[in-house]
């Protein structure tokens, strides 16, 4: 295989919790996998070299949160909410209603746009759940499609009630021939537990019969107001709780004596006007935290991670190195992944040359796009 060498890396940002940051950098690229990191004087030689002239290199975004498979816009209900309308779980049923209408190559072509979208602002892992066919046939479908994206699939058959459904049949379907159906394409299972969507005990029926199939466990909860979730999250060793916008003290306690990643959604507080998560709240108490998308066309239409961490960085309390982490290894750890988010040897290539001399210039430079170049599995095309 060829080797390739990257040098003159201003600012490299490892992901290693030892040193995160490496100044005057290199490093060596051998097939899909990092081979070497260090500084640019101790450089060993490689078959091709590609020079950065000072400018900084950081780990390819993971993305651990998104939904991908839909069709159909709901722009009037951002215009809406921008005038004063409250966010409800509603509106995902207009979604599921556009979804099923939808062949699966229009979703697929929809779904494939998007993740181009992303990589190009740097993403190169990305999660995406199913949730807008709400029957057998259609989440089968949904998961059919994210299984031609990426391995991170999630099954979320439980995302709300479909219209005209009764509430144990459609428990009993998703806990039966909907996830019989859908467990050999995914890799996890989440549930929205929120007013208007799943209570406590549905939620655990519904994860518990996902961890019965194989399948990983994964938590919407804390989006609307504080839930008992969170703490039923860590109590059954799922690998995430996403949103966390509202919090107690207890639920802090048990994230952070927990490996449960604490995900944060940026992107959906900005389209809702819904409060901040506090993140500095969470690091502060020892929680490992992500920032993720969570892109949807209901409450959060963005692919950008750079946008995210800006937000998180002037709204919810990180620095900035703290934003690109939760973004990098923090997306790989709600993921349960070690070979990607980080730029150490044996992690997997993937890497994102920004257009500037730091990683501070993602919230220094909102809005600018700064990613240059993205390599995935130590390939740039």
């Amino acid at each position: 295989m060829t080797t390739t060498l990257i040098t003159g890396i201003g600012e490299l940002v490892t992901g290693d919790v030892e040193r995160p940051i490496v100044p005057d950098a290199a490093l060596v690229i051998d097939g899909e996998r990092i081979a070497w990191v260090g500084e640019a004087a101790a450089a060993p030689d490689a078959d091709t070299r590609v020079e950065v002239a000072g400018r900084a290199v950081i780990p390819g975004f993971v993305d651990s949160h998104t939904h991908l498979v839909f069709a159909g816009d709901r722009g009037d209900e951002f215009a809406a909410r921008m005038s004063g309308r409250p966010y409800t779980a509603g509106g995902i049923r207009r979604t599921v209603a556009a979804t099923r209408s939808a062949s699966e190559a229009e979703l697929l072509a929809n779904a494939r746009r998007l993740v181009a979208e992303a990589r190009r602002q740097g993403t190169t892992t990305i999660e995406v759940k199913s949730g807008y066919g709400l029957s057998v046939e259609h989440e089968l479908r949904s998961v059919r499609v994210a299984r031609e994206l990426t391995e991170e699939v999630t099954f979320l058959g439980a995302h709300v009630v479909p219209d005209g459904a009764e509430r144990d049949t459609y428990v009993e379907l998703v806990t039966g021939a909907m996830l019989d159906a859908c467990a050999p394409y995914a890799r996890w299972i989440d549930v929205f537990c929120e007013t208007g969507a799943f209570t406590l005990d549905e939620t655990e029926r519904i994860l518990r019969a996902g961890a019965a199939r194989g399948l990983g466990l994964r938590v919407h909860a804390g989006q609307l107001g504080p839930s008992a979730c969170v703490r039923l999250a860590v109590e059954l060793g799922a690998a995430s709780v996403d949103h966390c916008t509202f919090l107690t003290d207890d639920d802090v306690e048990a994230l952070a004596a927990s490996d449960t990643v604490a995900t944060l959604l940026p992107g959906a507080e900005f389209s809702t006007r819904q409060p901040w998560p506090d993140a500095r709240r969470l690091l502060d108490a020892g929680v490992r935290v992500a920032l993720a998308s969570d892109c949807n066309p209901g409450s959060s239409f963005t692919t950008s991670l750079p946008f995210c961490i800006a937000l998180a960085v002037r709204e919810m309390g990180m620095t900035p190195l703290e934003a690109v982490l939760a973004a990098t290894a923090g997306g790989a750890a709600a993921l349960r992944r070690d070979d990607v988010g980080r730029l150490l040897p044996g992690a997997r290539a993937d890497l994102v040359l920004l257009d500037a001399p730091s990683h501070v210039h993602l919230a220094y430079r909102p809005g600018v796009p700064l990613v240059s170049r993205v390599w995935s599995r130590g390939s740039d095309t």
